[in-house]
């Protein structure tokens, strides 16, 4: 369970990530937090690039903080604007945080703290592989 300090810790941790990103195409900085399973934080921000599509959402340097720390998995997450309002992240980051996650990762979003099952409900991800080469 996570505590309303701790929600509370993430936003502000996402926040200052958020002062750290580069965006100076869209002019949208974002900033992320993450608790992981043995208590840690990570965060993140968002890297844009001239060339568009090669920019990085902050999910993607929140993952690399996780696996350079020693990895893990994410028990909650948090995303903010540049405005240090609540933020649902992109389907792709959705994907890619359902990878990291610990079963039943909360999430903080526009519309309360919800599960990421229910962010990315039906997912495909290493859950799902485990559990077709345990049958097989």
């Amino acid at each position: 369970m996570i505590t309303e300090e701790q929600w509370q810790d993430l936003r502000a941790r996402a926040r200052e990530a958020m002062t750290k990103a580069y965006a100076p195409y869209s002019k949208f900085p974002v900033g992320v937090a993450a608790l992981v399973d043995d208590g840690r934080i990570v965060i993140g921000a968002n890297v844009e690039n001239a060339s568009y599509g090669l920019g990085l959402c902050a999910e993607c340097s929140l993952v690399s903080a996780l696996m350079m720390s020693g990895g893990g998995k994410l028990v909650a997450f948090a995303c903010v604007d540049g405005d240090g309002n609540a933020l649902m992240p992109c389907g792709r980051c959705r994907q890619l945080l359902y990878e990291h996650s610990a079963e039943g990762m909360l999430l903080d979003t526009v519309s309360g703290i919800r599960t990421i099952d229910e962010v990315l409900p039906d997912a495909f991800g290493p859950r799902t592989l485990r559990d077709y080469q345990d049958s097989h």
